[in-house]
């Protein structure tokens, strides 16, 4: 427990601000709702995220559940499968059961503007934790890695491991996804100042493993001379492994994701995949309850609404280090 105050003291210090438009100073009566906070611990907090088959969805469910039941709230855990119509339906069974906080990883940058806003309007503050939404001062924290250093970095390390260049792939997210887009732009800031390397295709798989497999195999059939993949996450990155490794190209392709997930980091140390860029989700979860609990019981969340946590890039020289979207000091 003293170990992980130490991090989330120091994540909490090296959080910079991206906007001091909406900062969370707390108070329902500026016209965004939420209510005044104030009040005293305890009740429900909602905890919506994405499909927790993956790893990192799930990794910071649990995070936010037992941050907030050690802090003394009840909970409630639920998925709304990047479906904007369910994160609906589950935004508004948290009204219905007077939750005091929701925190959520959304479904759509714009889709989930609406539903937060209705949360807000009852009264519950929203804290969102991995994507933005595009709109500022609904929500009371908008947590987030930053995508765009952690890409760059993943591809920095990607392009060292090709010297020579040559053709690649890229695997990108879903499009509705603001992280998707912000990947495949740092991934590009980096790629770009290498004439040498040559994209050969850019194709969505989703965030899909098995919807990578299929891209990657039918992509190598079509072009077999390829010597490099770079994914927007690790789900789309062991897909690519799969298929490169039906192939029989392991040695010849070197491929780098995104994320930081345990299965990343197994296939790093099995010598298959090259780097993955650390997103701490863990940190990012329990940051957001810990504010939400500063919201509910002084009125403010004593941080900016925008922040962002830097990732780190995992790779052979620091696999054994990793423990759950984490690493070891």
């Amino acid at each position: 427990m003293m170990r992980r105050k130490i991090m989330l003291a120091a994540a909490t210090a090296t959080i910079s601000a991206l906007a001091l438009v909406g900062c969370s100073t707390g108070g329902g009566d500026d016209g965004t709702g939420g209510g005044d906070g104030g009040g005293e611990a305890g009740g429900l907090i909602a905890i919506i995220t994405p499909a927790q088959e993956n790893p990192f969805f799930k990794a910071e469910a649990d995070a936010a559940q037992a941050e907030a039941e050690e802090l003394g709230y009840e909970t409630s855990v639920a998925s709304h499968d990047d479906d904007p119509n369910r994160q609906s339906e589950l935004i508004d069974a948290a009204i219905n059961q007077g939750a005091k906080a929701i925190i959520l990883d959304n479904a759509g940058a714009d889709a989930s503007i609406g539903p937060i806003q209705k949360a807000e309007d009852a009264g519950i503050p929203v804290f969102l934790i991995d994507r933005e939404i595009n709109e500022t001062g609904i929500a009371k924290s908008q947590i987030v890695a930053n995508n765009a250093q952690g890409a760059a970095a993943v591809a920095e390390t990607w392009v060292a491991a090709l010297p020579e260049g040559g053709n690649y792939i890229e695997l990108t997210g879903k499009e509705s996804d603001t992280n998707a887009g912000v990947r495949s732009e740092a991934f590009a800031s980096v790629i770009s100042q290498y004439p040498n390397l040559v994209s050969v295709a850019q194709e969505t798989a989703n965030w899909s493993q098995d919807e990578a497999f299929s891209k990657v195999e039918t992509l190598l059939q079509r072009n077999p001379d390829v010597q490099g993949i770079i994914a927007g996450n690790d789900t789309m990155a062991l897909g690519a492994v799969a298929a490169v490794e039906a192939a029989g190209l392991l040695d010849q392709i070197v491929i780098a994701g995104f994320d930081g997930s345990p299965d990343a980091v197994q296939a790093i140390k099995d010598g298959k995949l090259l780097a993955t860029g650390l997103q701490p989700a863990v940190l990012i979860s329990e940051l957001a309850v810990q504010q939400a609990h500063s919201f509910i019981t002084t009125g403010e969340t004593g941080e900016d609404e925008k922040q962002s946590i830097d990732c780190i890039v995992i790779d052979a020289s620091n696999a054994d280090s990793y423990t759950l979207f984490a690493l070891e000091s």
